[in-house]
């Protein structure tokens, strides 16, 4: 039986470059496709929506380069969750998945995943597979955005035998020992700063970009239908044991109010100055209290990656001395 073909966007990127090692470990054939620079004023779904189908030279192009796939994987954007220039952010994360969409449903291309963020749940109690996005920056606005322009195609062409599979994934706090992200949590995590809110058993979805790449495989070669919002499945790790792989010591157990209170604080203080540290605000809480999500799709059907962070981390904190 022959392998089905798969597309590539963002092939060269950190996630994308791990997913198409993963496919060709499996002998998929895939294609790495250039991604096009974009931006977008667009703030509603029904105007970015808009704003796409005016673009017709770019999903021309994007259509032709999907001819033949079966599959195709939008693992390009804008990952910077500090940043706050919207139209960028939003041209990168929410105009280019429909531009996406749009072609492959031109070109009849059976199945597209969509690479998004936990981040558009925000500090929700635990993730989880809604549709629901309650966005707290500029980057997971962008992020929120492209999902629901991407859910509002799904239902337009929910009558169409023909259309594509629309799929996003939301990745969690995703590491890499390439990632800067993973490389200044590794600096943390080796410093006498390292701290947790409590005893430090607290879940976290810190996860590996190694899982996310074969999860990423597996949910494209799934044989069933798949659902609107699959997230990345949890590896085990604790907010302690994160800073025990990445800095090779026990962090302080701070007492949970005093961490609550710093972090209200500095939510004060970056809204001031138009919210420009929410990201890194937020990788701190989810630093010191973690974050539960459900156990969702990926365990209801046995689709579990290997956890990798373990390594990752330990890695991380090998290459600090290097």
């Amino acid at each position: 039986m022959t392998a089905h073909s798969w597309r590539v966007l963002g092939a060269t990127g950190f996630i994308g470059t791990a997913i198409t090692t993963a496919l060709r470990a499996r002998d998929i054939p895939v294609t790495p496709v250039a991604t096009p620079r974009l931006a977008s004023p667009a703030t509603t779904v029904h105007h970015l929506i808009e704003h796409a189908h005016r673009l017709e030279s770019v999903i021309d192009y994007l259509a032709e380069s999907f001819a033949g796939a079966d599959t195709v994987v939008n693992a390009a954007g804008l990952a910077a969750p500090d940043q706050t220039h919207q139209q960028s952010l939003t041209g990168a994360n929410a105009l280019l998945p429909v531009l996406v969409a749009l072609a492959a449903h031109r070109t009849g291309v059976r199945r597209v995943i969509h690479m998004s963020s936990a981040s558009v749940q925000a500090d929700a109690p635990v993730l989880d597979e809604s549709i629901r996005t309650a966005p707290f920056s500029p980057y997971s606005f962008s992020k929120a955005l492209g999902e629901s322009a991407l859910y509002r195609l799904h239902s337009q062409w929910s009558e169409e035998p023909s259309a594509p599979e629309l799929t996003v994934i939301r990745a969690t706090s995703v590491m890499g020992t390439a990632r800067r992200t993973t490389r200044m949590l590794a600096r943390f995590a080796s410093s006498p700063l390292s701290s947790v809110a409590g005893d430090g058993t607290a879940p976290t979805p810190v996860t590996s970009v190694t899982a996310l790449a074969q999860f990423t495989a597996s949910v494209g070669e799934f044989p069933g239908v798949l659902p609107p919002v699959i997230l990345q499945p949890w590896e085990g790790a604790t907010t302690g044991s994160v800073l025990r792989d990445a800095g090779r010591r026990h962090p302080l157990n701070l007492p949970p109010l005093l961490c609550r209170a710093v972090i209200a604080c500095a939510r004060f203080g970056s809204g001031v100055v138009g919210h420009r540290y929410a990201g890194l605000i937020r990788r701190l809480e989810v630093t010191w209290f973690g974050q539960r999500q459900v156990p969702g799709w990926a365990h209801e059907h046995g689709v579990i990656p290997q956890p990798h962070v373990q390594e990752i981390l330990r890695e991380a904190h090998l290459a600090l001395g290097r």
